[in-house]
């Protein structure tokens, strides 16, 4: 299996290659030459499976230079119940992903088990394993640079911590977090761990990850890696638990599944895509933003329109508090049948603080099954209040403008998945102001806020940040 960018101006490499890099040499993003494809018995083999060995025969068919029983290895020491611990009562951590039914048809499919109580733990938990054999067969090390809106840094720091050959530099904007979010993240005391808080907001920090990683000499020297969603891997790894989820909630491979997906940086929902691309039967895709509804526009009008960094909403949803998504462009590669030179064209306009205009090509996005909503502050209140009233659940902020956008299509007469995509404890002061109660936390969490915490302030200057990861390297 080889990869290839976006922009078409990078050889073609293998797995192993691509995983420590991140942005592809030409600015691109990686995704394979072609979509290995499941059939009908495939998929009624895969249905039976545990998570771990579903992973293996998902991710199997994406990664053929790493040896079987060494994948196989990587898989069952991520996908662990003493891992994935953090599962509702009643519900069985040994799911790895388990489904809580919340009416007839509709669902939520738990992301949010893992150690940093976050769906990012579900492909940085992997990632980090990945990391650690391929630099130990290279005999290399990494330093990652990263930029966080709240969950990804805690993730990354999490999975990375303690890991050999491995430094991480993690960008997040300054305040703008959730007081957990900051605390899990800050108060990390590991050597090869690095916290900068940046005078800005997240396209700030993801500007400049970017802008590093251009930098091809720099990259070279200091052995820049990337665990942003930018990494192919990440967005491999949330793949599997599209199949999960789907098999979960169908009794057969003729019935089709929506799912509703939380979104910022459009990682999650692209995962959605590539599963529907290798053949899920899925219906919809169903992207819900909050006030930062850049997507929600594109997915109505056709037109792509960053806002930039001044006119992006700090909300009560901070982990898409996002206005240029990312991932976009690997969806629209496959959107624009995979012509590299247009994605070059396109996106010359959205670096340029530009936007793009393609509403001739919204009737194929219907066939990819997108369409989309958006949330603000007092639906997802609301949406808080009567998750708990009428279905006794606590969400987040996050998952609540899901379930808000998946309320509108939802079609009872068909399954509805409503990714989850963190635990309520994470955003303690929004979820006492919907519900009037500390939401419950795991105890080993009690009192993080308090602990001691280390970062950096710095402004949102790349010779700065190159100047202070070139110090501490």
């Amino acid at each position: 299996m080889k990869y290839i960018s976006t922009r078409g101006q990078s050889p073609a490499l293998g797995f192993s290659e691509i995983l420590l890099g991140g942005l592809a040499p030409d600015g691109g993003l990686y995704l394979p030459e072609t979509y290995p494809q499941f059939t009908d018995a495939d998929l009624t083999a895969m249905r039976g499976m545990n998570y771990r060995d579903l992973a293996f025969t998902i991710l199997s068919r994406l990664i053929d230079d790493i040896p079987a029983a060494d994948l196989k290895a990587i898989i069952d020491k991520t996908y662990r119940a003493d891992v994935y611990r953090f599962a509702r009562k009643g519900q069985n951590a040994e799911d790895i992903t388990p489904i809580l039914k919340l009416e007839d048809n509709l669902y939520l499919l738990s992301l949010s088990n893992g150690p940093t109580l976050a769906f990012k733990d579900m492909a940085m938990q992997l990632l980090g394993n990945l990391f650690e054999y391929v630099l130990a067969k290279k005999g290399e090390t990494t330093n990652i640079l990263g930029a966080t809106s709240g969950d990804t840094g805690s993730a990354a720091e999490y999975a990375m911590r303690g890991k050999k050959g491995v430094r991480v530099f993690m960008l997040s904007p300054h305040k703008k977090m959730s007081r957990f979010q900051t605390a899990q993240m800050f108060s990390l005391q590991d050597d090869n761990i690095f916290n900068i808080a940046v005078n800005g907001v997240f396209d700030d920090c993801q500007d400049m990850v970017k802008a590093v990683s251009n930098d091809a000499a720099f990259k070279a020297k200091y052995k820049i890696g990337a665990v942003n969603s930018i990494n192919w891997g990440r967005i491999v790894a949330q793949v599997v638990y599209y199949f999960k989820g789907y098999f979960a909630v169908t009794q057969n491979n003729q019935q089709k599944v929506s799912f509703t997906v939380p979104s910022g940086n459009f990682g999650n929902v692209c995962a959605g895509h590539i599963a529907r691309m290798m053949g899920l039967p899925v219906d919809k895709l169903i992207v819900a933003t909050n006030e930062n509804d850049v997507l929600d526009e594109f997915f109505k009008t056709g037109v792509y329109r960053p806002r930039g960094s001044a006119n992006t909403y700090h909300t009560s949803s901070p982990s898409m508090d996002i206005s240029k998504a990312s991932n976009f462009e690997r969806f629209v590669f496959d959107l624009l049948g995979r012509d590299a030179a247009k994605v070059r064209e396109l996106w010359a306009s959205v670096d340029k603080g530009g936007a793009f205009d393609i509403k001739e090509l919204m009737p194929k996005v219907r066939e990819f099954g997108f369409v989309s909503g958006s949330s603000n502050h007092a639906c997802r209140m609301q949406t808080i209040r009567e998750a708990n009233s009428k279905y006794g659940v606590v969400i987040d902020t996050h998952t609540a403008d899901g379930l808000k956008v998946a309320l509108e299509y939802f079609d009872k007469a068909a399954p509805m998945v409503v990714l989850e995509t963190a635990l309520p404890a994470k955003f303690e002061d929004a979820l006492v102001e919907a519900l009037g109660a500390v939401p419950e936390r795991p105890a080993s969490l009690n009192g993080i806020e308090d602990l001691p915490q280390k970062f950096t302030v710095m402004d949102a200057d790349v010779t700065a940040i190159k100047d202070f990861i070139a110090k501490h390297t």
